[in-house]
């Protein structure tokens, strides 16, 4: 009788702990000041204001940061990463677009113009995953 409870127990914690998966993101070539947002989306919150995970840094020093965004279910996602370093609360364009402030999205290299989706396309692993980004300014 003892062993029983125990393990009806176990069997329901195992589906609990491989739910959700570690997600860290390293991030280099940070400029200081302003504020950094890092968003994990899944394709419904895509572009959205709703998030899967994230966190907004104020003041970040220039140069690299790590940040844990927590535990989420694996999937796929986007992980975006925009750092409005002059603080002005808007996402500044230069001519034909180009973006002005701090952008970092995963699996975006040679990407122009707006995203889509699956162009940027993480998928999380029921492991997890640290995700290295380098933040690229237009000024």
């Amino acid at each position: 009788m003892i062993r029983m409870p125990f393990f009806a127990a176990f069997a329901l914690a195992l589906p609990a702990a491989a739910s959700a998966a570690p997600v860290s993101v390293d991030l280099s070539g940070l400029r200081p000041g302003g504020t950094l947002y890092v968003e994990l989306q899944t394709r419904a919150q895509f572009m959205g204001a709703d998030r899967t995970a994230g966190q907004i840094v104020q003041a970040p020093a220039a140069g690299s940061l790590s940040l844990d965004l927590g535990e989420v279910p694996p999937g796929d996602y986007a992980l975006t990463v925009w750092h409005d370093d002059n603080g002005n609360g808007r996402f500044d364009v230069g001519e034909g677009g180009v973006p002005q402030d701090g952008l970092a999205m995963a699996n975006a290299e040679g990407l122009r113009g707006l995203p889509t989706f699956d162009q940027i396309r993480l998928a999380i692993p029921a492991e997890g995953l640290r995700v290295p980004l380098v933040l690229t300014y237009g000024r």
